[in-house]
């Protein structure tokens, strides 16, 4: 696919579009984190202070805010586990339009509930190949723009702006750890983080159940999985397209996988050391960090991206296993 990669002034100008609408999440130090890593210093984008809770705030208001007066007035949809879903109705509500979404019928009641409170319609789908097929169908129909989970340049900028507010807080850094599940995220985030800082290495995180992007990279092309096998639903994408695949591919050093018993200690330890309840995909880069990764970052200056964190605390309770 001939991709053209989105440049800093482009981001910077969605950056400027957007602020209004959205807050400069936190950089903090991590001490808690450091702790298991010899000489290394920790610093961590505190995404799921962002309003709706995630960064997926980003990528739906760049998109929306970019329509014109006649897709905008006919409303929009979307297909979501929860986050995203959340995301395109405050976008909605921003924008002056209307949201129907499609939601997986197991989405967590909080997500539902979060959805319904910015003002959407929800509709639910046993899972997510059929959302994705509703959610065409809504677009057809009644003529709602489709606003992608993940794919496109819209969203790509939109997750770009937190790489670049990273980057002006953080100043250089050795590493880059970055969730994946779609690969938006980590499209935009690493897009613009190689531009701004481009002997970074950057990492992508995704869990071993809903591995798309690694299998994606191996094989030199998008590829999909039959099911999402994993407690990080917000990861749980169930297959990668042409242009966040492109974007990834040439931003990427790699992408390490981690486990649901690994989730679940990240979940643990980040609510023990750093007080924080978070969900499974929020606790991605840490899991790498005291898994796969504890070795290869000793010594070093590393960022990792916090993605967000929507969810209950029984459910935070099961997937974290804590007693």
């Amino acid at each position: 696919m001939d991709v053209i990669p989105p440049d800093i002034a482009a981001i910077e100008a969605t950056h400027a579009v957007i602020l209004p609408h959205i807050v400069q999440t936190p950089v903090v130090r991590c001490a808690g984190i450091e702790d298991e890593l010899e000489g290394a210093t920790v610093i961590a984008k505190l995404e799921f202070l962002q309003r709706t809770g995630t960064f997926k705030a980003r990528g739906a208001l760049s998109v929306m805010l970019g329509l014109d007066d006649e897709r905008r007035s006919a409303g929009v949809t979307a297909v979501s586990a929860g986050n995203h879903a959340i995301a395109v109705a405050y976008a909605a509500r921003m924008a002056g339009t209307s949201a129907r979404v499609v939601m997986i019928r197991s989405a967590n009641p909080l997500r539902v509930e979060r959805c319904r409170h910015f003002g959407a319609e929800v509709v639910l789908a046993d899972d997510v190949h059929a959302a994705f097929a509703m959610a065409e169908d809504i677009s057809r129909s009644e003529g709602r723009y489709f606003v992608h989970p993940f794919e496109g340049e819209g969203i790509a900028l939109g997750t770009a702006t937190l790489g670049l507010e990273l980057c002006r807080q953080a100043g250089e850094f050795d590493v880059l750890l970055v969730p994946v599940g779609g690969g938006g995220l980590c499209a935009g985030v690493s897009t613009a983080v190689r531009q701004l800082n481009p002997d970074c290495r950057i990492i992508g995180v995704e869990p071993v159940g809903a591995d798309t992007m690694y299998r994606s990279l191996a094989s030199g092309k998008p590829q999909s999985i039959d099911r999402v096998r994993t407690i990080a639903d917000s990861l749980g994408a169930p297959f990668a397209l042409p242009y966040s695949f492109e974007l990834c591919r040439r931003s990427l050093s790699e992408v390490v996988r981690v486990t649901d018993d690994e989730l679940s200690a990240a979940m643990r330890f980040l609510f023990r050391r750093m007080k924080i309840a978070v969900e499974p995909a929020c606790a991605s880069t840490t899991a790498a960090i005291l898994g796969p990764l504890r070795a290869p970052l000793a010594g070093r200056r590393v960022a990792i991206v916090m993605c967000g964190s929507n969810i209950d605390w029984d459910t935070w309770a099961a997937h974290a296993k804590f007693q």
